[in-house]
């Protein structure tokens, strides 16, 4: 069976240095077809725009291969939105990393904004989801995160790794690519 991972970034993308532009060379090397699409208007996301994207870019991967999703920081809430919208498109597995909080109001964002309500079914759209949190992510409190934290998949709570980026020291990152390719958490 073939396998597709899909990885998604944030406002503002990954950057050059930062661990998702890693893991896709990683993956590569490891004779991985790897989906890391561009979206417009990084810096000033728009919901709509990004989800159409989405979907067009979704469009190309094959179905009847395993699909594994990547997603940081605003992409996890695009993949809610994808996944309410598109049900139907199972994936394999979602590893959704720093996602905010559902509370967030950061004006560049606020497209993306409510995020939807049945996030436990949402949730059901990929066999298998695990969401990976930091104690000090400055865009999701611990107290905020618990809207994740109850949805009764595996959660990873990273200690004191602020937002999961470049900025918190997250270039190379062996134990996400570990993950991604091994669909075994190890700490």
């Amino acid at each position: 069976m073939s396998r597709s991972f899909l990885i998604l970034y944030g406002v503002g993308g990954s950057g050059p240095d930062h661990w998702q532009g890693w893991l896709q060379q990683e993956l590569v090397k490891q004779g991985e077809q790897v989906y890391f699409p561009d979206f417009p208007d990084k810096d000033q996301p728009d919901k709509k725009v990004w989800l159409d994207y989405l979907s067009s870019v979704l469009e190309g991967v094959p179905q009847d291969g395993e699909v594994i999703v990547v997603a940081h920081s605003l992409a996890c809430i695009m993949w809610f939105h994808y996944a309410a919208s598109q049900p139907e498109r199972k994936v394999q597995r979602a590893i959704l990393v720093a996602p905010p909080s559902p509370f967030l109001k950061y004006e560049p964002v606020m497209t993306f904004f409510p995020v939807p309500e049945n996030l436990a079914e949402i949730a059901t759209v990929a066999d298998k989801t695990l969401f990976v949190l930091s104690s000090t992510d400055p865009y999701c409190s611990v107290e905020d995160a618990s809207p994740y934290l109850d949805l009764g998949v595996p959660c990873v709570m990273l200690p004191k790794m602020g937002h999961i980026n470049v900025d918190a020291g997250y270039g190379p990152w062996p134990w996400i690519l570990d993950v991604c390719l091994n669909q075994q958490v190890t700490l």
